[in-house]
């Protein structure tokens, strides 16, 4: 008679997407990297963890790979902590499980938090009940900010490691804190699920990562009755959408912009131009993604121009003219005008201070593939390199996926030296 094997663990792996034990051994490996520790784990071993009464892991970070993996402390997987010997777990971290992240965190946020905010922040963590209150949340929220100020700058890996534990101590801190408070706790949190959702994708982790956070941003903004980020995130799931699904990234999109729920105008104006760029993707007459285009600048319009813009704040705060553009022009590359893209991208690039180098990456790459559309293949080339100066390091995903798709694209055009460059500089990139 064989025996039971783990079902939780099982079961977990197959909520994300994760059909067999080799995805998991994947997984491992890219989140593992992603948690700056790469390592790799093999089939056998993760056939150990879904047997009966899995062992306990020895090593710290494979139980930080394994709760940055499935979001849930490795009890709710089936593990069974060691009560005694030398493989005994710290009785610290075994009686504090969600909040096994507090170190880290506080570690992590030493620069997002000024010296009174770190000691606030670790003493919260230490007693949630006697210390959340309305302050820690303004400390959790001015973290967040800063992270994402941070990751427009140094990129998706460095900023992970925070998201994280910043959304595991969120996570603790609303289980056991009164009622008023739990509400604003979490939705902070929706808006750090879904930028961990984000700084996955861009990272390049499997497309079920990012839909658990995405997932778990919904739920908590459901939660709290907060609309407009429910909106938003569905606007954020558009955008993760393969342009190679175009049907769901405009059933996404439109949701999001003529649902129920009432964005405010930046956003709004945002989710407008992805429908107009899913319709473009989906064959629709030019004048129907015009129409939703303008549709896009009236909300715009419509927003508070004292409104202070800022790449961080939450539902599109920072949404402006330029970056409507900009991302109109990638509308036009889509409907197959790419001459209107490129006029449209070197204009709006040129405005200084306009963008983060995220998103000058991430539109400099877009130009680079409207310049091979419009058959300029060495302006194309040419300027593929200079958004490749700006993604390579900090490793900015999205920026370097169009760069390739523009590489694709210039495969007829091989042999001249400038594309040369661009394809050699590329695959020299790590996978």
């Amino acid at each position: 008679m064989s025996r039971p094997g783990n079902s939780k663990f099982a079961d977990a792996r197959r909520r994300l997407g994760w059909h067999s034990q080799s995805d998991v051994a994947d997984a491992y490996e890219t989140h593992s990297a992603l948690l700056g520790e790469p390592a790799t784990i093999t089939v056998r071993q993760v056939r150990r963890w879904e047997s009966a009464d899995p062992g306990w892991p020895k090593r710290k970070m494979t139980r930080r790979v394994l709760e940055s993996m499935f979001g849930v402390p490795l009890a709710e997987l089936g593990f069974i902590p060691p009560t005694s010997g030398k493989d005994s777990v710290d009785q610290e971290e075994e009686s504090m499980r969600r909040r096994s992240f507090l170190g880290g965190f506080v570690v992590g946020a030493a620069p997002l938090l000024n010296p009174t905010g770190q000691g606030r922040l670790a003493a919260a963590l230490a007693n949630a009940r006697r210390y959340s209150d309305h302050a820690l949340v303004g400390h959790l929220r001015s973290a967040l900010d800063e992270a994402a100020r941070s990751d427009g700058r140094t990129g998706p890996r460095q900023a992970l490691p925070t998201a994280l534990e910043l959304l595991a101590v969120i996570d603790e801190l609303a289980r056991d804190t009164r009622s008023s408070v739990r509400r604003e706790l979490l939705m902070v949190g929706a808006r750090a699920a879904e930028f961990t959702a984000f700084l996955h994708r861009d990272a390049g982790a499997p497309p079920q990562v990012t839909l658990y956070f995405h997932d778990r941003a919904i739920e908590w903004a459901s939660i709290t009755g907060d609309g407009p980020m429910h909106a938003y995130v569905l606007l954020r799931k558009a955008q993760a959408t393969d342009r190679g699904d175009a049907a769901r990234m405009l059933d996404l999109a439109h949701a999001a912009a003529q649902g129920s729920w009432r964005l405010p105008p930046r956003a709004r104006a945002e989710a407008l131009q992805q429908e107009a760029r899913a319709l473009a993707l989906t064959g629709a007459p030019p004048r129907s993604v015009a129409r939703t285009l303008g549709q896009a600048h009236e909300a715009l319009a419509a927003a508070d121009p004292a409104e202070p813009a800022t790449c961080t704040g939450p539902l599109c705060a920072g949404y402006s003219e330029n970056r409507l553009m900009a991302q109109s022009a990638i509308c036009h590359r889509e409907a197959g005008q790419p001459q209107q893209a490129v006029t449209l991208l070197r204009q709006h690039l040129a405005e200084q201070g306009a963008f983060a180098t995220r998103d000058r990456a991430f539109f400099t790459a877009h130009l680079a593939g409207a310049l091979a559309a419009a058959g300029q293949p060495d302006d194309a080339a040419a300027t593929g390199l200079s958004a490749l100066q700006l993604a390579a390091v900090p490793g900015f995903g999205q920026a370097l996926g169009e760069l390739r798709r523009t590489a694709g694209e210039l495969r007829p055009y091989a042999r001249r030296p400038a594309v040369r460059e661009l394809r050699r500089a590329l695959s020299a990139l790590p996978v």
